[in-house]
């Protein structure tokens, strides 16, 4: 088969599309033909790069999100069948569902998803509904179960309650917009032009903010009449944005994070943070129910998958320049039945 393979950590350029030998599932597993798989900064780039947090061995085949079509399976596996459109969470062993201990990740420490086949532990798959494509499928078992798993288990958003989502207009930003309304939340999106803010309002939100035009905090405080908001969620992590929006957070108020893009070093206003009882959490993962709750969503036409373009799978280096430039609105999709 044909493989993108990361032989060597570097710029874009060193990803090879490569013939390799096509996987065979073992027990519990099924082999994928693969339609769609995303790029993503950290677990993508960043791994190409070198700068994960934690160690990679080389060689390695990237992408933590591939769908596609099941053509074998392996010894034990009765839930799935040959001809199933399934997607895959990027879990592949280790700790719980949640992610809290998750230590092997499929595309950065078993071979992924830039490829024609992938195979996956059968368990980890979900059936992708009908009317629902393959990009689409893969854009929403990235993001919109970890916004579930933020929101609703951790952040606990109720009904009513006003939440900031950073970065709005992001692969996770967006599924955050969406996730909030879908709990009966008031949102505001924030994000930093205006046309990416548009974005936010356009999925949803019912205010936006323009953080690089207007100041964050006295925008959100304006907007909730001077309440503040009860839910902050960020994954951006950026020492200038971050403590304007956990000055928004009114008393008993939540933030939620899953992400340092910005560089991921803030200052914390602790005062505030006891004087007013907030509860800030780092979260990962996401729970198996979680990402069918989301592709009924889809489905449903409840959620939205922002994707910027899809691109044949030996673009993955012009792939990995776009999402590193942060020049489009949506994500970059790869498409290995496209060599």
């Amino acid at each position: 088969m044909k493989a993108i393979v990361l032989r060597e950590f570097g710029p874009p350029s060193v990803l090879k599309l490569e013939e390799v030998p096509t996987p065979e599932p073992g027990p519990g597993e099924v082999l994928l033909k693969v339609h769609a798989v995303s790029i993503n900064r950290t677990l993508d780039t960043k791994v190409r790069a070198g700068k994960y947090a934690r160690p990679v061995k080389l060689p390695l085949v990237l992408g933590v999100d591939p769908s596609g079509v099941v053509v074998k399976v392996g010894e034990g596996v009765t839930d799935r069948k040959v001809g199933d459109r399934v997607t895959v969470a990027l879990r592949v062993a280790g700790g719980d569902h949640s992610g809290a201990d998750a230590i092997r990740l499929m595309g950065v420490h078993a071979w992924g998803g830039y490829a024609e086949y992938v195979r996956a532990i059968a368990a980890n798959t979900t059936i992708i509904p009908d009317g629902v494509d393959f990009p689409t499928a893969t854009v929403v078992t990235r993001h919109a179960p970890t916004a579930m798993h933020l929101l609703a288990d951790h952040a606990k958003v109720q009904p009513g309650e006003w939440v900031l989502v950073m970065g709005a207009a992001g692969g996770l930003g967006s599924a955050g917009v969406q996730v909030a309304k879908h709990l009966g939340a008031k949102v505001i999106a924030a994000a930093g032009s205006d046309d990416r803010v548009k974005v936010g309002l356009d999925l949803g939100a019912d205010a936006g903010v323009n953080y690089r035009t207007q100041d964050l905090t006295i925008e959100a405080m304006r907007i909730t009449e001077g309440k503040g908001v009860n839910v902050v969620f960020e994954n951006i992590g950026d020492p200038e944005l971050f403590p304007k929006a956990f000055a928004t957070i009114c008393r008993r108020g939540r933030l939620v994070t899953a992400g340092g893009h910005g560089g991921g070093v803030v200052p914390l206003d602790v005062n505030k943070l006891y004087l007013n009882q907030i509860t800030v959490m780092g979260v990962t993962g996401e729970r198996p129910e979680s990402a069918r709750q989301a592709m009924e969503m889809a489905a449903a036409g409840k959620f939205k998958a922002l994707i910027d373009r899809v691109l044949p799978l030996s673009q993955a280096p012009l792939a990995h320049e776009l999402v590193e430039g942060r020049g489009g609105l949506g994500k970059v999709i790869l498409d290995p039945t496209q060599l």
